[in-house]
């Protein structure tokens, strides 16, 4: 008797093989599947904050959606609301009452989403798509970060049409964290920079990227006070980097991993790198997940830098993950990231997302010393 449900409506029709002997690739982990997902590809992913009640779960696609689903107890999906943009939504976030989603499109606008009302009105504008869209709550102020492709960094009251501020990047926004009081952006070119957001946002350090290839994702973990201490940055070379604002020993506490590559290290046959398309910090744990274009998802502990946990393969790229507030639920999306190119698209093939049980499989391993 499964906690999600005791039978799903795979193969109902009798001519599906997924009742049979045959290994399911879409959902070899086995994991729960959350109803009516997306049309196209899923950009993002997010969970609701700890102040509301329950868990819902943001989903935003390249078919111009944004979706929210109440995840029940029992494991059950209820699809709640949607809104629309005119292009491809590229980032999603909660306010920290939980009350507004916050989108970001390449229609060049941000949205706010009041889920009391089902209203959804422009509160942000540039003048090429908006990759990144963060809630910053800070004692004197509260405002909406957005990060573009018109190389700018702007925050938003959304009671205003005009930004409060306008920092320029040194190129196109393809990533970025908010952790109060920090904040991490990371650009094309192998751009890096840090920045404080007490008082007014302020740019803090620029960072020689610790990588050598394009960012692709980056997140900002916290130490035992509970501070944000550093991030873990991304690249489309299947490599993580773990590095730290201020760390006591820089050359030794900072390092990268590699991930999301197969056929091992036998060098006579070449590697296959895939690109590291989203990192989430577990809440409670502090451990950390990747997912890939090579299907998987990875869980670890970067302080006793180890590999917790490697899911098996699924039939398509892993493209966005996150956990919700409590770190009891792992929910990652599995669709075409395009990594292959136009050839390797087949519009037939739907979207997924999963939700698997993160209470176990993240605790951090015991240390021996």
């Amino acid at each position: 008797m499964s906690l999600f449900g005791a039978s799903s409506a795979f193969g109902a029709g009798g001519t599906s093989v997924f009742g049979s002997a045959t290994t399911d690739s879409h959902n070899p982990m086995k994991d729960v599947e959350v109803t009516s997902p997306p049309d196209d590809s899923i950009s993002c992913l997010a969970f609701s904050p700890p102040a509301m009640p329950g868990n819902f779960l943001i989903g935003g696609s390249w078919a111009n959606d944004v979706r929210c689903w109440e995840v029940q107890d029992n494991g059950q999906t209820v699809p709640k609301a949607q809104q629309m943009h005119t292009g491809p939504v590229l980032d999603v976030c909660w306010s920290d009452d939980g009350s507004k989603v916050f989108t970001a499109s390449c229609d060049k606008t941000a949205k706010m989403w009041d889920l009391n009302s089902n209203q959804a009105m422009q509160i942000a504008q540039h003048e090429a798509p908006i990759r990144t869209v963060h809630w910053i709550k800070a004692p004197a102020y509260s405002c909406v970060m957005t990060g573009s492709w018109d190389k700018t960094l702007k925050f938003w009251d959304t009671r205003s049409p005009s930004p409060m501020m306008s920092l320029q990047l040194p190129e196109r926004c393809y990533c970025a964290d908010v952790v109060y009081p920090m904040a991490v952006v990371a650009s094309a070119e192998r751009g890096l920079i840090v920045y404080q957001l007490e008082n007014q946002p302020s740019e803090f350090r620029r960072i020689d990227s610790p990588l050598k290839h394009q960012h692709r994702c980056v997140a900002i973990f916290k130490d035992k006070q509970n501070k944000p201490t550093g991030f873990a940055l991304g690249s489309i070379e299947g490599r993580v980097a773990i590095h730290y604002i201020n760390p006591p020993n820089p050359a030794k506490d900072n390092f990268t991993f590699k991930c999301h590559r197969s056929n091992g290290t036998n060098t006579s046959t070449p590697q296959d790198i895939y690109a590291v398309n989203a990192i989430s910090f577990h809440p409670v744990h502090g451990t950390l997940a990747t997912v890939g274009s090579d299907g998987r998802f990875s869980f670890w502990d970067k302080d006793a830098r180890t590999k917790l946990k490697t899911s098996e393969q699924l039939d398509q790229p892993i493209t966005a993950c996150c956990f919700n507030n409590n770190g009891n639920i792992f929910a990652y999306a599995s669709s075409y990231d395009w990594s292959k190119g136009h050839e390797y698209y087949n519009p037939q093939k739907k979207n997924y997302i999963f939700l698997r049980n993160a209470a176990e499989e993240l605790k951090p391993r015991n240390k021996k010393w």
